[in-house]
């Protein structure tokens, strides 16, 4: 069976028309056995979102809706999605007609091969300018951070195996990064172009506190901050010491030179900001570590409709 994940996120307007789309291509390439699970990440949209959702899920017997009680984010909401998928192949991608379903060929054909994961990536983005820099910061990020292979571009749009998804889902951290996860699984991974559709409706939801915190989630997969932080202060301390012995041979030199008050003031502030700056990062490590022992769940179930379940109440 393959499963279709979904984040849903202010999609009332056209999520079904993915659905309808991506059930008549998986039909078209002969795949007939599959389900889709559609995540509404507690959309303020009034309800609409979610209520497309229960329409679907009450017309088609493949689709089942799950319901959140809160927002949780995209990976968050991936999470949920695949806690509740069934397939032996699974699927995922956007709510927007971006990732378009006419796309799923090439990927399941590169699949195929015996790959474990399959990225689909864009050689030409229809992203803004702004959400285009965020992905490439991203990509910098990962890079650098959780040591992704440079030759690897990755997107939102993805096939994994089953087994993939069964090692992701151990994890019960809230701050969920998927591309971090598929990485600790397996390095049997390819990426493939595919063509990236325009937005049919809306605008992008990334907003730049958004895409912050998608870097800060991207930095829990990593000790190199930290590792950062310790070489930082190790160029700062030689600094400081050469400094030291500079003014004072000066002196020895020159007993009439006089201290340089407003050069100090400012070292003082720029070595105080680097201490903060590093007091910060540390103390979002030990915060995670915090809420990750309280339990913070990832996400909570309102509801799930379809499938011929309907269950209420549920955190994860």
């Amino acid at each position: 069976m393959i499963s279709v994940v979904i984040p849903c996120y202010r999609s009332s307007k056209t999520i079904e028309k993915v659905v309808n789309l991506t059930a008549a291509e998986l039909d078209r390439l002969g795949r007939h056995d599959y389900e889709f699970v559609l995540v509404d990440d507690c959309s303020p949209d009034n309800g609409a979102t979610a209520a497309v959702l229960q329409k679907l899920s009450e017309e088609h017997p493949y689709i089942k809706s799950i319901l959140l009680a809160r927002n949780a984010g995209q990976h968050n909401a991936l999470m949920a999605a695949l806690n509740y998928a069934s397939g032996d192949t699974l699927i995922g991608m956007d709510d927007d007609m971006q990732t378009h379903p006419s796309q799923l060929q090439y990927l399941l054909a590169e699949f195929d091969k015996g790959y474990d994961i399959v990225y689909g990536y864009y050689p030409e983005k229809k992203h803004s300018g702004f959400r285009n820099f965020g992905s490439y910061i991203n990509y910098l990020s990962v890079r650098i951070l959780i040591g992704k292979p440079k030759e690897l571009k990755t997107s939102s749009y993805w096939v994994i195996r089953r087994f993939v998804r069964d090692y992701v889902i151990q994890y019960k951290s809230p701050y969920a990064y998927m591309q971090g996860l598929f990485l600790r699984t397996t390095r049997n991974i390819s990426c493939i172009p595919i063509q990236h559709y325009e937005r049919e409706v809306g605008k992008s939801n990334y907003t730049f506190s958004k895409l912050v915190k998608l870097w800060s989630n991207i930095m829990g997969f990593s000790v190199v901050p930290l590792r950062m932080a310790t070489y930082v202060g190790y160029i700062f301390s030689v600094m400081g010491i050469i400094g030291a012995l500079v003014i004072i041979i000066r002196k020895l030199l020159m007993p009439a030179m006089a201290m340089g008050w407003p050069s100090m003031m400012v070292a003082i502030c720029f070595f105080s900001g680097i201490n903060l700056l590093f007091m910060g990062l540390i103390g979002e490590y030990i915060g995670r570590m915090f809420l990750g022992m309280n339990k913070a769940p990832q996400y909570v179930v309102r509801k799930i409709c379809g499938a011929d379940t309907v269950e209420n109440g549920e955190e994860q």
